[in-house]
């Protein structure tokens, strides 16, 4: 019984370990889409490479070396490029010249890093309408520029927590910002170039992400996923908006356009009644024959 017991721990450690996080960024397919690499910290870098993994294959995209020339394999010579390679060697973005479902998979861009070592940043490329949350957010949070933000989400009572990812929705791409196993008490860094905190504790009800310093591009939705062992999970979304000088433009603009548009239909209707009034008295007011008139004379 006992060595049952701990065949059972074995098989859920090497499950949840399985589970992990396999990318870092979920990209929509698009013909010229662009997967973001950008090495964040100030190490002496030496040579990027590029690869797509294909089931248990690794295929070869590019290489470059800053004392070398930019290599790129014969099937991707004129179908990909990099756009940033002569600003800075941290940023090696590949983008596509006219991708395709054939593109469709999971790449890596790898960083040598000296003296930290290897960076490795995971992408994975899917074909999706738009990643865009349709729902109505659960909760807006506005802040100004340079404030730190923390979002919060209350994570359930019911069922046993394991894993609570955070992540930044755009229509066209998902980045995970932090990934905390909750079970092992384990913590995933996250490859995304804005730096986030992350608070990650065995057996805690609430999760939060820190977002210090805020700026203007931090604005968007941003969702946290709670999962459990049974495939049970839970999404909890905020939308943040970064006012400018405590102005916020995503109100007030369609505040004032309502406003001009309610003002033009008072007006328009001000105009139809004047109008009918004018034209009932004019057909309650008898046109005088100008022989009556006459008439009088004599």
């Amino acid at each position: 019984m006992a060595y049952l017991t701990w065949l059972l721990a074995i098989l859920h450690v090497h499950k949840a370990l399985c589970g992990e996080t396999l990318w870092d960024t979920t990209v929509r397919l698009s013909e010229t889409m662009t997967l973001e690499c950008v090495y964040p910290l100030t190490d002496n870098l030496t040579q990027v490479e590029w690869t797509k993994n294909i089931g248990t294959k690794t295929v070869r995209i590019a290489v470059y070396n800053p004392n070398h020339n930019m290599h790129i394999e014969p099937n991707y010579l004129h179908r990909v490029h990099f756009r940033n390679s002569t600003v800075g060697f941290r940023n090696m973005s590949l983008s596509f010249y006219n991708a395709s479902e054939a593109d469709i998979g999971t790449y890596s861009c790898l960083f040598h890093a000296f003296p930290r070592g290897p960076w490795e940043k995971k992408i994975k490329v899917v074909w999706s309408e738009s990643f865009e949350i349709t729902a109505s957010p659960d909760r807006y949070l506005s802040a100004e520029p340079g404030q730190d933000v923390t979002l919060s989400c209350q994570l359930q009572r019911t069922w046993p927590v394991q894993q609570v990812i955070w992540e930044k929705v755009q229509p066209h791409r998902v980045d995970i910002l932090a990934s905390c196993n909750l079970s092992q008490g384990t913590r995933y860094t996250s490859k995304y170039l804005r730096r986030t905190w992350n608070n990650c504790s065995q057996g805690s009800m609430k999760s939060a992400l820190i977002i210090p310093h805020v700026a203007a591009t931090d604005s968007g939705l941003y969702r946290c996923r709670s999962e459990a062992s049974m495939e049970i999970n839970e999404t909890f979304v905020i939308r943040l908006i970064v006012t400018d000088g405590g102005t916020n433009k995503h109100f007030i603009l369609p505040i004032f356009g309502g406003l001009a548009s309610l003002l033009l239909v008072i007006l328009i209707i001000i105009i139809i009644i004047l109008y009918s009034r004018k034209r009932r008295r004019q057909v309650r007011t008898p046109l005088k024959d100008p022989r009556d008139k006459q008439n009088k004379k004599f």
